[in-house]
């Protein structure tokens, strides 16, 4: 079963994905900010990390900056509902700090877990889980 770890410091925002990453048959653990993840991807690794990119203590583009440099095989997916700035410009930013797919909130579920799909190999177990 693959492994995702979901950063964000929307605690409603955050569980509601865990919720349905589980339905689709991922494993899926929250964390609310970047230092926490960098600490349980260390004691338990994932797979894939989806990082919000505004959030207190440490910031997803320092976190993806941190994946890149510590775990350079983990899968990384931004979101954002901006900031400061426009969203799309700090997924821009997250894309050429190394995250493979970026999504500016509000986005479907549905686009969320198919990318999710593209870029996790689906296991045979993976695949009875969602039947």
């Amino acid at each position: 079963m693959s492994r995702i770890l979901i950063v964000d410091d929307d605690d409603s925002f955050r569980t509601m994905l865990r919720l349905t990453l589980l339905k689709r048959g991922y494993d899926a653990e929250e964390t609310t900010n970047g230092r926490e993840a960098l600490a349980l991807q260390e004691t338990n690794p994932a797979e894939l990390l989806l990082t919000d990119l505004i959030m207190p203590d440490q910031e997803g583009l320092e976190t993806i900056q941190e994946f890149r440099r510590h775990y350079p095989a983990v899968k990384i997916i931004a979101m954002s509902g901006g900031g400061r700035i426009n969203a799309r410009d700090y997924l821009v930013i997250a894309k050429m700090l190394g995250a493979a797919r970026t999504f500016a909130k509000p986005f479907s579920n549905d686009e969320l877990v198919a990318a999710i799909d593209e870029l996790l190999v689906k296991s045979p177990a993976r695949t009875a889980a969602q039947q």
